[in-house]
């Protein structure tokens, strides 16, 4: 009767566990809502001029599965995550009940709009240059490793390098 009463405390404490990951896929945290958003995205500007990056601000919260979601795909999916370090800074910018950022979010032209997650391309001079609706990167129940890439590779610096397009 003991090994039974141990095997049920067991089986349930693994299902709660399993319960928590299936709501929330990324455990650690991504977003930080007590930052400094503005002097963040400086930093990451300042880091992209001097790696010739573009800065790749993901917004949402920690609360949110789907932004959780992408960034899984991004760090597990070898060609998402190449594209990604190749060419971007990446900030994770928080959108919360802690932190809503919205003298932030006014200056980058309201991209909660979209919903979350939502991406916003800056150069590196800190220009805005694309606002993404994530939505239209998915696939199913997730993101399209193909629809990502392509707007990985066509907000990158290259892809906006006006040598490029000279004949």
């Amino acid at each position: 009767m003991k090994t039974r009463g141990i095997f049920f405390s067991l089986l349930f404490s693994i299902s709660s566990l399993y319960g928590q990951n299936a709501e929330t896929p990324h455990v650690g945290k991504l977003y930080d809502p007590s930052a400094d958003a503005k002097a963040e995205i400086a930093k990451a500007v300042d880091k992209a001029a001097s790696e010739g990056k573009h800065v790749f601000l993901q917004i949402g919260g920690n609360w949110c599965k789907w932004c959780t979601y992408f960034d899984e795909k991004v760090r597990s999916n070898d060609t998402l995550r190449t594209a990604m370090e190749g060419n971007y800074v990446v900030y994770h910018l928080n959108y919360s009940k802690e932190n809503m950022n919205d003298e932030v979010l006014a200056s980058l032209g309201y991209p909660q709009r979209f919903g979350f997650p939502v991406f916003v391309i800056l150069d590196s001079k800190g220009k805005r240059l694309h606002t993404q609706n994530s939505a239209y990167l998915e696939q199913g129940q997730g993101h399209s490793t193909q629809k990502v890439l392509e707007f990985l590779n066509q907000w990158s610096p290259a892809a906006l390098d006006p040598d490029r397009y000279k004949n």
